[in-house]
């Protein structure tokens, strides 16, 4: 089955009585048609006025792209709720899937018989299958500078002008690093495609929303891969 906002609305509040104690607030809940993940929980954080960290703007994103399960569904759900949890209560934990996010796994599926895993990414297989189907799509080059500043570029779907722009802007010393993309986000629709050795200017933060459904297009200077 495909996910449905409805859907996930009725599985969190489910879930969340039943492995969460009813402690979860209500969080916001985004379909996506990503290929690189099936379930993301996302948010941002900001200093407090006392020093510390906190969590804030948090969203359930779930991918339609892929055909699943309902308790594998199910499962992705749960996976992101325990993230939500976790950083929702500020709770310091040695990696991404580390000691704490797999002592609440292991308990929910010994205590609830569920199957949630550490990864729910999708497979190689599964992302060529759905590529073959895949409509308009816009490789882009993120440029992160030296002086902190980001910038991206909207660069022809031609394998020499992408790995020219790579190569010739990555060996400038004002940059720091050059990151590939393919997105089919809307958003880039606005900037034409060119390989001139130009920027527009964002914040990162902001970027970042708009490729987060994005494919990482590895580069070695000499090939391309998407991953």
């Amino acid at each position: 089955m495909r996910a449905t906002i409805p859907y996930i609305q009725q599985k969190f509040d489910e879930f969340n009585r039943m492995l969460f104690d009813g402690r979860l607030p209500p969080i916001r809940v985004e379909l996506s048609k990503a290929t690189r993940f099936v379930g993301l929980c996302q948010y941002r954080k900001r200093r407090t006025m006392f020093g510390g960290m906190e969590h804030y703007d948090f969203r359930l994103r779930i991918s339609t792209r892929f055909d699943l399960p309902e308790n594998e569904l199910e499962d992705i759900i749960i996976h992101e709720m325990i993230h939500y949890s976790i950083a929702l209560d500020n709770i310091p934990d040695t990696s991404s899937h580390g000691r704490i996010f797999r002592r609440l796994m292991d308990n929910i599926n010994a205590n609830f018989g569920r199957n949630v895993t550490v990864s729910h990414r999708s497979t190689p297989e599964q992302r060529d299958r759905l590529y073959e189907g895949r409509g308009r799509y816009h490789v882009i080059a993120v440029v992160t500078f030296t002086n902190g500043r980001t910038g991206f570029k909207v660069l022809p779907r031609i394998r020499e002008r992408i790995l020219n722009y790579y190569n010739k802007v990555g060996r400038a010393d004002s940059v720091h690093a050059v990151a590939l993309y393919m997105s089919n986000n809307a958003f880039f629709e606005r900037y034409p495609n060119s390989s001139t050795l130009t920027v527009h200017y964002i914040d990162r933060e902001i970027l970042e929303t708009y490729l987060c459904d994005a494919d990482v297009i590895k580069c070695d200077g000499r090939s391309l891969h998407v991953m």
